[in-house]
């Protein structure tokens, strides 16, 4: 241990010592914190302080900062991740004003253990006393102290609203135990509503951690003993809280309000939405869906961002030669051009992205969706209502009187929907649409298992692009490795994908622990030419349009991501994981 006292003066002499800083500019932030306010943890006032690393040419942040004091400590440094702690059980550990006092934050509790994050390393003198009171062995971990100060206030504000703190005595000489028991009878008597303070609390905490953690959905599911939330972050589900079951009602009701829904109504489902803004004052808008299930209400909120109509299709993952394409096909006057894929595989992003591209004063574009994902003010977007038959086919033709350039249907579900979307490309309309199919040549198919004569979609697709999402290495712990060539020449079945720097996922605080963070477009573009055009015939010969189209140069979507394996972007098994086989 180099830092002998946990002040100023010793983390500077430490920091010298260590080459992080010369001795001018150690004396230089002394002189700065002299007369400073001694409350402030002395490594926030000297990360105000720091110049540039001697040794990286680069600024030293907190984190940084915080870093190296752990190793200097001789204690693991521990970056706080909300998702991974049960705020209910550790809160349970030491009481809130224990906790400020001593700058501590119970991280994790078992039966012989209780892991501390603390703020002063070198000051463990609570640490034996504690020890004896909750009879059980206690290790620390160093975090960062403004992490710390942020989540003692979060944590045990939030268990306190929704009533799991089980709060010991040790520090307070009260016990601040919750009644769990109270809260459900709360509940039943209709004295937990919506508008309950805690609740409006527990709804706000439940977003702006949603925000945080980058989920593109929030679950609310009621289970039988208790409601669960979870966060689907880059495509994977992820626990983030338990609640009593009459809490979680409490929230979603809360959320139904706020969506502009149907409070009373439990036994159909529902939709809705509602914007707000991000901490960091970006306006967000979520879709609420609400079914009934055998345990009770549940409800899923999908979260739009509206930065993603911004990002280049480069960000969204086309290369050059896809992006060509995609240009190519959608540059037409009119004709229809399809986007396939699963749910959830960035077909609307993709389609937002390419419409609010082609919009502009010389156009009018108009869509008909169900519902209208992201409201967006170049174009006209109308929401399919069936109570007042207000179908895809019906808002296709009303369209059609509007005087469109640019028509986008949500989805061609039926047969009604094709012919309004052949019918509008046949009158000098260029139609965007989506289908739900494995690959790009089975989009041709489908159409004729529909009910399309061969002809019209000969005469009117110009192309289809499959994708898939799949989840990116994390820039900050990824490594370089070496992928034998048996399992490559069987992954890439007979196309040329030189391998040029291939990586594996490690895990690091940025990616939390998983290796990966973010996601990126895997596609496969089908553009109609008149050789294929030859192979849509009556007789529906899937196998003869896939294999003439991998002749015409068709990179299907699992080359698509070999590539990006190949570039150590991604991972083998990644794709695997989203991708059908190769032709």
């Amino acid at each position: 241990m180099t830092i002998e006292k946990f002040t100023s003066k010793a983390i500077l002499k430490a920091l010298f010592k260590d080459q992080e800083i010369s001795a001018a500019e150690a004396r230089r932030i002394d002189a700065n914190l002299l007369g400073s306010d001694k409350a402030i943890n002395p490594l926030i006032a000297i990360a105000r302080n720091l110049p540039t690393n001697v040794k990286t040419e680069l600024k030293i942040s907190l984190d940084e900062l915080c870093e190296w004091t752990a190793k200097q400590c001789g204690l693991s440094y521990y970056h706080i991740d909300p998702l991974s702690i049960d705020i209910g059980h550790v809160t349970s550990v030491v009481a809130p004003e224990y906790a400020r006092q001593n700058g501590l934050l119970p991280i994790e509790s078992t039966d012989e253990k209780v892991t501390f994050a603390v703020k002063n390393p070198i000051d463990q003198s609570w640490k034996d006393s504690l020890a004896k009171i909750l009879r059980k062995e206690i290790s620390l971990v160093y975090a960062n102290p403004v992490e710390i100060d942020r989540y003692v206030n979060e944590f045990y504000s939030l268990a306190k609203s929704i009533g799991l703190s089980r709060v010991s005595d040790v520090g307070t000489g009260v016990n601040l135990q919750k009644n769990l028991e109270q809260l459900v009878d709360l509940g039943r008597r209709g004295q937990l509503d919506a508008e309950d303070h805690h609740i409006v609390q527990v709804v706000d905490w439940l977003l702006q951690y949603a925000f945080e953690q980058r989920a593109s959905d929030i679950h609310l599911e009621p289970r039988k003993n208790q409601g669960e939330m979870r966060f689907r972050i880059d495509g994977v589900l992820h626990y983030a809280y338990q609640v009593p079951p009459n809490v979680l009602l409490a929230i979603i009701g809360r959320l139904k309000t706020l969506g502009r829904m149907d409070i009373a109504e439990k036994r159909r489902p529902l939709d809705g939405r509602l914007k707000t803004r991000t901490p960091d004052d970006r306006e967000i808008e979520l879709r609420l869906s609400t079914i009934p299930t055998a345990m009770g209400e549940k409800m899923v909120m999908r979260i739009f961002d509206p930065e993603v109509l911004q990002r280049s299709f480069s960000e969204l993952g086309l290369n050059n030669r896809e992006l060509d394409i995609w240009n190519r096909l959608t540059t037409n006057t009119h004709g229809i051009v399809l986007v396939t894929g699963p749910t959830g595989s960035g077909k609307t992003t993709t389609l937002y992205s390419t419409l609010r591209k082609l919009a502009s004063s010389e156009v009018n574009v108009c869509t008909i969706e169900d519902p209208v994902e992201m409201v967006e003010p170049s174009f006209n977007q109308i929401q399919v209502h069936n109570a007042i038959d207000l179908s895809f086919s019906a808002g296709v033709k009303a369209l059609l009187r509007q005087d469109p350039d640019i028509i986008m249907i949500g989805e061609i579900r039926d047969l009604a929907t094709a012919e309004m979307a052949i019918q509008a490309s046949l009158t000098g309309h260029l139609v965007l649409s989506t289908l739900h199919t494995n690959d790009a040549p089975s989009a041709v198919t489908r159409l004729m298992e529909l009910g399309i004569p061969a002809y019209l979609i000969n005469a009117t697709v110009l192309g289809v692009m499959a994708q898939r999402l799949v989840r990116t290495l994390c820039p900050h712990c990824k490594e370089s490795t070496e992928i034998d060539e048996a399992v490559w020449s069987e992954f890439i079945q007979g196309f040329e994908v030189p391998l040029n720097a291939p990586a594996k996922p490690m895990g690091c605080i940025e990616c939390r622990q998983t290796g990966f963070l973010g996601r990126v477009g895997l596609y496969e573009m089908l553009e109609m030419t008149e050789s294929l055009k030859s192979q849509v015939t009556p007789g529906n010969d899937l196998t003869a349009l896939r294999k003439q189209s991998t002749k015409e140069g068709l990179q299907t979507l699992r080359i698509s991501g070999a590539k990006k394996v190949a570039a150590g972007i991604t991972t083998i098994e990644e794709v695997l994981r989203v991708t059908p086989t190769v032709y």
